[in-house]
């Protein structure tokens, strides 16, 4: 049992959109906020690490040659997004196009503005996977959230859908009797680095 657990959990590719140019917080592009010394997208890419997913995609946008420069993802697939000020539904998309002529067979979607959320919640939705139409989702007190695994057979309708600052929000909810809720309120803090007054998340 253990060993067909680790061999499914192989099969997911961790996508952390990163993209975001950090508009109500100055222009500072959310992937270099300071965070334990370090760009703020080297702990999102070690948090899910952590949690287990072994390949990591790392959409960019916003100053994407600075955030190359500064920030430590040599072991990450780096994806440029031409069209991230368009909103999270273009990075999602092309994160997903990333993975085309892979052996994914699922994409674990996460945000690079949620430092609250660690590798327990990481793991737990991970755990959850049981093959190509698995649509999982981290739940707070019963709310959906982050992060969220999209089985290989959802991608196509996913990317359909996927416009604006949306991004899978109307997949999700047209497929809501498909979807698993895996409660990760007792392990994670769902909060975003969205405003001048988040950044007292940051250390």
């Amino acid at each position: 049992m253990t060993t067909r657990k680790t061999t499914d959990e192989a099969a997911a590719v961790a996508l952390l959109l990163a993209a975001g140019g950090g508009r109500r917080l100055g222009g500072r592009p959310k992937a270099l906020l300071p965070h334990r010394g370090r760009p703020l997208v080297e702990h999102a890419v070690r948090i899910l690490r952590e949690g287990g997913c072994t390949r990591v995609h790392v959409v960019l946008g916003a100053r994407s040659d600075e955030v190359r420069a500064r920030a430590e993802l040599a072991d990450c697939v780096l994806v440029d997004n031409p069209a991230w000020e368009q909103g999270m539904g273009t990075s999602l998309r092309a994160g997903l196009e990333s993975l085309a002529g892979s052996d994914a067979r699922a994409a674990l979607v996460s945000l690079v503005d949620q430092p609250g959320i660690g590798p327990e919640a990481v793991a737990r939705v991970l755990g959850a996977y049981t093959g190509e139409e698995s649509l999982v989702s981290a739940a707070y007190d019963g709310v959906r959230g982050h992060p969220v695994l999209f089985g290989a057979a959802h991608w196509a309708g996913v990317a359909a859908t996927a416009t604006g600052d949306r991004g899978a929000r109307a997949y999700l909810r047209e497929h809501a009797p498909a979807l698993t809720l895996v409660e990760c309120a007792d392990v994670a803090r769902p909060f975003d680095i969205d405003t001048e007054a988040d950044l007292a998340h940051l250390e």
